[in-house]
Formats: structure tokens, C-alpha cells, sequence
């Protein structure tokens, strides 16, 4: 079982996505996602870290991806990002119930709340709008191409997209989470863990398999 601490990165003034990217970069680690857990069914495995701080109310998460195939099909909130190139952050912040925080590799947002996967409740559009997201891709859907690829996103999750619990400050919270990656329907399908994931098949809704995570502050 992993733990993660996060990092407080204090600032006193709005800053744009580049300058936290700048702050998250010169202040942290990155951590490895690199955890095969079905390698016999899925043997590839992109290359694949993040980087995660905090400035209270906002959660900074920056992934940094190389792959043979990238895909950006959805444009949609909430549609089906994980068909896609997609990076993922799973998080509990009860026990009980998760958010999961999906991004295919041009930034289209799915975020679900509930106790599993059978019963999600989508975090509404102009709340998953909150969230700043940019990624070295743009924005445009596009159809596979195949071929050596690194690309990056950074990620700004604002308190209100935890919309379930009342959150006045992220300042000490313990929480527990995974990182993920996969692309379902890219001509690699790959599932690639940070926390292992103890399941017959691929399966990423299983908060038992969550790390704990603590919020410095």
C-alpha cells in the first residue's frame, strides 16, 4: 500500500494555469504510475508520472504521458473520456463515497460522485467547467495517431468540484485516492494503476484499493 503526501504551495494572488504549473514543478516530485495489474491481458505500459500540491482550496495535479497511441475522440463533459487517451484521479474524502476525475489527453472532464461504479451521480457541467485544465495537445478532438508521444497536463481542481462534501479547506485533510491511466479504445488498450488494484479484471471503481493521501497545511 502506497501514501502520498501533498504539498501546500501558498500564494496570495490569482495565478494562471502556466504559473502554478511553474510553482507545482519547482515544489514537488513527481510519483510514478506504473503498476501493471492485468499484464497478461494488458501488457502495455505507457510511460507515465504526476506531480500533485495544494494551495487549500485548489488541488494542482500535473501528469506527464509517453505512449504509442494517442486518441481524443470526446468532447463532452462528462461523456466517455476513458475510450480515449485518458489520466485519471480517484479520490475519497469520507470512506464512503468517491469523486473520480477523468481527462482524455485534450482536457474534456468527466467527474462522477457515489460509493461505486453502478451508481455514479455526474458532477454538473457548469461545476466540472470550474476546473482549469491544459494540455500540450490543445483542446481538438482527433483520431488516433500512432507513433512515439509525450504529452502533458496540468490540472487545477477547485474545492466546489466536491460538490457531495463540505469542504471549507483542503488544509490537513486525509483522504484516500488513486491515479490511473488507460485508453480502452486506442489499438494498445492499457490500464496502468499507481495504488495496485487486487481484481480479476480491469477495474478502477474499487475504493478499497485507494491509498491514503494527507493535505499538508
Amino acid at each position: 500500500m502506497k501514501n502520498l503526501t501533498v504539498t501546500k504551495i501558498n500564494t496570495t494572488t490569482s495565478l494562471s494555469i502556466q504559473e502554478a504549473a511553474l510553482l507545482l514543478e519547482k515544489n514537488t516530485k513527481t510519483e510514478a504510475i506504473d503498476i501493471l495489474n492485468w499484464e497478461k491481458a494488458f501488457p502495455y505500459k505507457p510511460e507515465l508520472k504526476f506531480r500533485i500540491a495544494h494551495t487549500g482550496n485548489e488541488i494542482w495535479l500535473k501528469f506527464y504521458v509517453r505512449e504509442k497511441n494517442i486518441l481524443a475522440q470526446e468532447t463532452e463533459i462528462n461523456g466517455d473520456v476513458y475510450k480515449d487517451s485518458t489520466v485519471e484521479f480517484f479520490i475519497s474524502i469520507d470512506g464512503k463515497n468517491y469523486y473520480n476525475f477523468e481527462f482524455n489527453c485534450i482536457g474534456t472532464p468527466h467527474v462522477g460522485y457515489g460509493p461505486g461504479r453502478g451508481n455514479r451521480t455526474p458532477i454538473l457541467p457548469e461545476v466540472v467547467k470550474q476546473i482549469d485544465i491544459e494540455s500540450s495537445l490543445g483542446d481538438q478532438p482527433f483520431a488516433e495517431k500512432s507513433g512515439d508521444f509525450s504529452w502533458e497536463m496540468m490540472i487545477c481542481i477547485p474545492t466546489q468540484c466536491f460538490a457531495f462534501d463540505k469542504v471549507q479547506t483542503l488544509n490537513g485533510l486525509e483522504a484516500t485516492a488513486n491515479f490511473y491511466k488507460c485508453g480502452d479504445e486506442t489499438s494498445d488498450p492499457h490500464f496502468v494503476t499507481w495504488n495496485a488494484v487486487n481484481t480479476e479484471n480491469p477495474d478502477y471503481h474499487r475504493p478499497e484499493f485507494f491509498a491514503p493521501v494527507k493535505f499538508n497545511g
